[in-house]
């Protein structure tokens, strides 16, 4: 079994910023593609961020300069660094990764953006 632990959220100040983490762990032979996706009040969930194995990224538009996704294959993690974030930002973040070629998410964790 493949359990992924999602760890950073919290509440900040418009302008401020924040780190999420995402750690595989259990039996892994493989990680491929790791990403952050959010979910927001009454929205559908959407993608924030994505990493391949190779550090390929691709951002939403609505992240692209105050966000940056990265990984630590080592330690099969996955960070995104918030920056100069807005109120817009609230939501639930979750992380999702291709482990062993099955598709996992963790169990989310709250962004709260707000003065």
């Amino acid at each position: 079994q493949v359990q992924l632990v999602e760890s950073g959220g919290g509440l900040v100040q418009p302008g401020g910023s924040l780190r999420l983490s995402c750690a595989a762990s259990g039996s892994i032979f493989r990680v491929n593609t790791m990403g952050w996706y959010r979910q927001a009040p009454g929205k559908e969930r959407e993608l924030v961020a994505t990493i391949t194995r190779g550090d390929s990224t691709n951002y939403a538009d609505s992240v692209k300069g105050r966000f940056t996704i990265s990984r630590d294959n080592a330690k099969s993690t996955v960070y995104l660094q918030m920056n100069n974030l807005k109120p817009e930002d609230t939501a639930v973040y979750y992380c999702n990764v291709n482990v062993n070629y099955r598709s996992l998410w963790g169990q989310g964790t709250q962004v709260t953006v707000s003065s």
